[in-house]
Protein backbone atom coordinates (compact mmCIF):
# COMPACT_ATOMS: atom_id res chain seq x y z
CA UNK A 1 0.00 0.00 0.00
CA UNK A 2 0.95 3.59 -0.60
CA UNK A 3 -0.11 6.78 1.04
CA UNK A 4 1.12 10.38 1.59
CA UNK A 5 2.74 11.42 4.52
CA UNK A 6 2.24 15.34 4.57
CA UNK A 7 6.14 16.19 5.40
CA UNK A 8 9.56 17.25 4.19
CA UNK A 9 10.55 16.81 7.63
CA UNK A 10 13.59 14.24 7.05
CA UNK A 11 13.55 13.64 10.69
CA UNK A 12 10.05 13.04 10.82
CA UNK A 13 10.04 10.72 7.65
CA UNK A 14 12.93 8.45 9.12
CA UNK A 15 11.21 8.10 12.38
CA UNK A 16 8.07 7.05 10.54
CA UNK A 17 9.06 5.29 8.06
CA UNK A 18 11.37 2.97 10.89
CA UNK A 19 8.07 2.55 12.69
CA UNK A 20 6.47 1.61 9.94
CA UNK A 21 8.95 -0.75 8.43
CA UNK A 22 8.39 -2.34 5.13
CA UNK A 23 4.70 -2.72 5.96
CA UNK A 24 3.46 0.11 3.82
CA UNK A 25 5.37 2.24 1.10
CA UNK A 26 5.24 6.25 2.44
CA UNK A 27 5.69 9.10 0.18
CA UNK A 28 7.03 12.12 0.95
CA UNK A 29 5.82 15.80 -0.07
CA UNK A 30 8.45 16.02 -2.49
CA UNK A 31 8.14 12.36 -3.78
CA UNK A 32 4.78 13.76 -4.99
CA UNK A 33 6.65 17.38 -6.16
CA UNK A 34 3.97 19.11 -3.45
CA UNK A 35 6.31 22.57 -2.85
CA UNK A 36 3.75 24.93 -1.07
CA UNK A 37 3.87 25.70 2.22
CA UNK A 38 0.54 24.31 3.84
CA UNK A 39 -1.00 26.10 5.85
CA UNK A 40 -1.20 25.52 9.56
CA UNK A 41 -4.04 28.37 11.15
CA UNK A 42 -5.43 25.88 13.69
CA UNK A 43 -5.48 26.19 16.76
CA UNK A 44 -5.68 22.74 18.27
CA UNK A 45 -3.11 19.52 17.13
CA UNK A 46 -6.00 17.81 15.72
CA UNK A 47 -6.68 21.18 13.32
CA UNK A 48 -3.32 21.78 11.96
CA UNK A 49 -3.16 17.78 11.35
CA UNK A 50 -6.77 17.14 9.74
CA UNK A 51 -5.81 21.24 7.66
CA UNK A 52 -2.91 19.42 6.05
CA UNK A 53 -4.21 16.28 5.03
CA UNK A 54 -7.21 17.68 3.66
CA UNK A 55 -5.14 20.10 1.89
CA UNK A 56 -2.95 17.20 -0.02
CA UNK A 57 -6.40 15.13 -0.52
CA UNK A 58 -7.67 18.26 -1.99
CA UNK A 59 -5.28 18.97 -4.37
CA UNK A 60 -3.98 15.32 -4.95
CA UNK A 61 -7.16 12.89 -4.44
CA UNK A 62 -4.61 10.54 -2.62
CA UNK A 63 -4.85 8.42 1.08
CA UNK A 64 -3.06 10.65 3.10
CA UNK A 65 -2.04 11.20 6.72
CA UNK A 66 -0.64 14.28 8.48
CA UNK A 67 0.57 14.92 11.90
CA UNK A 68 0.90 17.61 14.63
CA UNK A 69 3.04 16.96 17.61
CA UNK A 70 2.97 19.74 20.42
CA UNK A 71 5.17 19.59 23.80
CA UNK A 72 2.91 20.35 26.95
CA UNK A 73 4.25 21.76 30.10
CA UNK A 74 1.83 21.76 33.19
CA UNK A 75 3.79 24.61 34.72
CA UNK A 76 3.42 26.86 31.69
CA UNK A 77 -0.41 26.11 31.10
CA UNK A 78 0.19 23.31 28.49
CA UNK A 79 2.61 25.89 26.47
CA UNK A 80 3.98 25.56 23.97
CA UNK A 81 1.26 23.00 22.61
CA UNK A 82 0.10 23.53 19.28
CA UNK A 83 3.34 26.88 18.98
CA UNK A 84 5.97 24.28 19.89
CA UNK A 85 7.94 24.78 17.03
CA UNK A 86 7.62 28.42 16.60
CA UNK A 87 7.80 29.19 20.58
CA UNK A 88 11.39 31.16 19.65
CA UNK A 89 8.87 33.55 17.46
CA UNK A 90 10.53 34.14 13.83
CA UNK A 91 9.68 31.55 11.31
CA UNK A 92 10.01 28.23 13.58
CA UNK A 93 11.52 24.84 13.86
CA UNK A 94 14.87 26.91 15.41
CA UNK A 95 14.94 24.13 17.71
CA UNK A 96 17.68 25.86 19.79
CA UNK A 97 16.04 29.28 20.57
CA UNK A 98 12.58 27.20 21.37
CA UNK A 99 14.92 25.14 24.20
CA UNK A 100 16.32 28.13 25.51
CA UNK A 101 12.68 29.94 25.44
CA UNK A 102 11.32 27.16 26.94
CA UNK A 103 14.47 26.86 30.11
CA UNK A 104 13.89 30.46 30.45
CA UNK A 105 10.40 30.15 31.25
CA UNK A 106 11.14 27.46 33.81
CA UNK A 107 13.90 28.57 35.73
CA UNK A 108 12.88 27.77 39.24
CA UNK A 109 9.79 26.18 38.84
CA UNK A 110 9.37 23.17 40.78
CA UNK A 111 6.58 21.35 38.97
CA UNK A 112 8.42 20.10 35.52
CA UNK A 113 6.01 17.83 34.54
CA UNK A 114 5.44 17.85 30.54
CA UNK A 115 4.43 15.67 27.40
CA UNK A 116 4.45 15.21 24.03
CA UNK A 117 1.27 14.92 22.26
CA UNK A 118 1.22 13.43 18.51
CA UNK A 119 -1.62 13.80 16.39
CA UNK A 120 -2.44 11.91 13.21
CA UNK A 121 -5.11 12.81 10.86
CA UNK A 122 -5.48 10.29 8.09
CA UNK A 123 -7.73 10.65 4.93
CA UNK A 124 -8.46 7.75 3.12
CA UNK A 125 -10.11 7.87 -0.46
CA UNK A 126 -13.30 5.76 -0.44
CA UNK A 127 -14.18 2.95 -3.00
CA UNK A 128 -17.76 4.79 -3.54
CA UNK A 129 -17.41 8.13 -2.62
CA UNK A 130 -15.87 11.63 -3.21
CA UNK A 131 -15.62 12.47 0.41
CA UNK A 132 -12.41 11.05 2.05
CA UNK A 133 -13.11 8.64 5.42
CA UNK A 134 -11.28 10.40 8.40
CA UNK A 135 -9.74 8.97 11.24
CA UNK A 136 -7.39 10.43 14.09
CA UNK A 137 -4.78 8.61 16.13
CA UNK A 138 -3.23 9.84 18.98
CA UNK A 139 -0.17 9.76 21.24
CA UNK A 140 1.33 10.81 24.53
CA UNK A 141 4.47 9.79 26.42
CA UNK A 142 4.40 11.65 29.67
CA UNK A 143 8.10 13.00 31.37
CA UNK A 144 9.74 15.76 32.51
CA UNK A 145 11.70 19.07 31.83
CA UNK A 146 15.21 18.70 32.85
CA UNK A 147 17.39 22.21 33.67
CA UNK A 148 19.43 21.54 30.68
CA UNK A 149 20.19 19.56 27.17
CA UNK A 150 21.89 16.41 27.47
CA UNK A 151 22.22 14.65 24.46
CA UNK A 152 23.27 14.32 20.42
CA UNK A 153 20.07 12.61 18.87
CA UNK A 154 16.62 13.14 17.94
CA UNK A 155 15.46 17.04 17.18
CA UNK A 156 12.97 19.86 18.43
CA UNK A 157 12.67 19.20 22.24
CA UNK A 158 14.27 16.14 22.73
CA UNK A 159 17.34 17.06 24.63
CA UNK A 160 15.24 18.22 27.77
CA UNK A 161 12.80 15.64 27.80
CA UNK A 162 12.85 12.87 30.07
CA UNK A 163 10.51 10.51 29.36
CA UNK A 164 8.70 8.67 32.59
CA UNK A 165 10.58 5.55 33.55
CA UNK A 166 14.12 6.33 32.10
CA UNK A 167 16.61 8.19 33.59
CA UNK A 168 18.17 9.19 29.95
CA UNK A 169 16.40 12.14 27.36
CA UNK A 170 15.25 11.49 24.30
CA UNK A 171 18.17 12.97 22.63
CA UNK A 172 20.84 10.31 24.69
CA UNK A 173 18.17 7.52 24.25
CA UNK A 174 19.05 7.16 20.78
CA UNK A 175 16.34 6.72 17.87
CA UNK A 176 15.66 2.70 18.03
CA UNK A 177 14.60 3.36 21.68
CA UNK A 178 12.86 6.29 21.21
CA UNK A 179 10.88 5.10 17.66
CA UNK A 180 9.52 2.40 20.20
CA UNK A 181 8.17 4.59 23.20
CA UNK A 182 7.79 7.64 21.52
CA UNK A 183 4.51 10.07 21.23
CA UNK A 184 4.47 9.55 17.25
CA UNK A 185 5.50 5.87 17.40
CA UNK A 186 2.10 5.68 20.02
CA UNK A 187 -0.20 7.18 17.48
CA UNK A 188 2.01 5.21 14.62
CA UNK A 189 1.00 2.42 15.97
CA UNK A 190 -2.16 2.85 16.32
CA UNK A 191 -2.53 4.30 12.66
CA UNK A 192 -0.70 0.73 11.43
CA UNK A 193 -3.19 -1.40 13.07
CA UNK A 194 -5.94 0.25 11.88
CA UNK A 195 -4.71 0.00 8.43
CA UNK A 196 -3.85 -3.72 8.66
CA UNK A 197 -7.35 -4.84 9.97
CA UNK A 198 -9.74 -2.07 7.35
CA UNK A 199 -10.35 -2.64 3.76
CA UNK A 200 -9.28 0.16 1.92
Amino acid sequence: MKIIFATNNSHKLSEIRDILGSEIEVLSLRDIQCDTDIPETGKTLEENALQKAQYIYDHYGLSVFADDTGLEVDALDGAPGVYSARYAGGDGHDSEANMTKLLENMNGENNRKARFRTVIALLLKGKTCEQPIKHLFEGIVEGTIITERRGGEGFGYDPIFLPEGYDLTFAELGNEIKNTISHRARAVKKLVEFLKTSHY
